[in-house]
């Protein structure tokens, strides 16, 4: 699988990741362990996890599997903290919670460090600087090789980026963002994506299938065996069950009928290959989905069909996002 540099760093992922959303609660340890497996025979790198998917669960099923089936110097394990399971406060971005939650996590996944260590989410009650000292923290103490941070909007990015890159030798810059970006989800092409390549962060974006309805499952319902039947993922995939998704996975399985390929193939592809893009971020439940997703790697889509696609499931962007001398 070809690699690629995350951000302006010397850090080299694989450009597609593993996901482990489901690991320890929805996918049990047989299916892991095949994923992983395949994953690095197929010569994936970047593996994606956090404190709270599934309770911890998922991070210690990826420190046992990485004791036992895959050595661990051949990954880049990715983990996040300051998401809490509070409905008054779901984000602690403070020093304590943050390097508290990163021992845990290490403890959990049996390594001394991570290869990249994400802050979550934004925490407004907390001072940006302090949630950032963490990560400087987290690096100069070697328990964590490169920093990022996940589902911070334009302007939050931007900040923390910049104040990072502010004392160069001091504080450590920022090598990577993850949020949700899809043909489905285009969001963050108004502000994030502009902000990331400006400042040298690259992303890695999560749910690049739309929450598994860009495969093109859903178009005669929902099967019984997917997350949208799923009690407790149903309401994550629900939003993207209307009609101005239901046209882009119209055009997505055109797009892979002309191709002889599948709509996964296309709607990965796609992604995968935008401009600022370091690796997608697939959650498969089984290695069944896997393999199909890391088949999109001899793929590339021709210049045409990326247009028709853009222009189908283009967002609506407006005043201040573009120039305002061209409205």
């Amino acid at each position: 699988m070809e690699q690629r540099h995350l951000g302006r760093t010397g850090l080299r992922v694989s450009r597609i990741g593993l996901g482990t959303l489901t690991w320890g609660r929805d996918t049990e340890e047989h299916d892991a362990a095949d994923m992983l497996k395949a994953f690095w025979e197929a010569g994936g790198t970047l593996v994606d996890t956090a404190d709270v998917y599934g309770d911890g669960a998922a991070e210690y099923l990826l420190g046992r599997l990485t004791d036992s089936l895959v050595p661990r110097e051949d990954l880049v394990i990715s983990t996040k903290a300051g998401s809490v399971p509070d409905p008054d406060r779901p984000a602690d971005g403070s020093r304590g919670h943050l390097l508290a939650a990163l021992d845990a996590s290490l403890e959990r996944l049996g390594t001394d460090h991570v290869d990249l260590w994400h802050i979550h989410c934004h925490d407004p009650a907390t001072p940006l600087e302090e949630t950032l000292q963490a990560l400087d923290l987290a690096v100069s103490s070697g328990r964590a090789r490169y920093a990022g941070v996940s589902n911070f909007c334009g302007w939050q990015l931007a900040k923390a980026a910049t104040w990072q890159l502010a004392a160069p030798g001091v504080r450590t810059r920022l090598a990577g963002t993850q949020l949700e970006y899809s043909l489905l989800q285009r969001g963050a092409e108004r502000e994030v994506l502009p902000a990331a390549l400006d400042l040298g962060v690259g992303l890695l974006p999560s749910s690049p299938l739309g929450r598994g309805v860009l495969t093109g499952k859903y178009r005669g319902g929902v099967p019984s065996d997917s997350r949208g039947a799923s009690e407790h993922m149903a309401p994550f995939v629900e939003p993207y069950l209307d009609d101005t998704a239901s046209r882009i996975v119209d055009a997505v399985t055109t797009a892979a009928d002309g191709l002889a390929v599948t709509p996964l193939q296309v709607a990965l592809a796609w992604v995968r290959d935008r401009p600022g893009v370091t690796a997608p971020v697939v959650g498969a439940r089984n290695a069944r989905q896997l393999a199909a997703a890391l088949s999109v790697e001899a793929l590339s889509l021709p210049d045409e069909i990326c247009r028709a696609l853009d222009d189908v499931s283009a967002p609506v962007h407006r005043y201040p996002d573009h120039d305002w001398s061209t409205l």
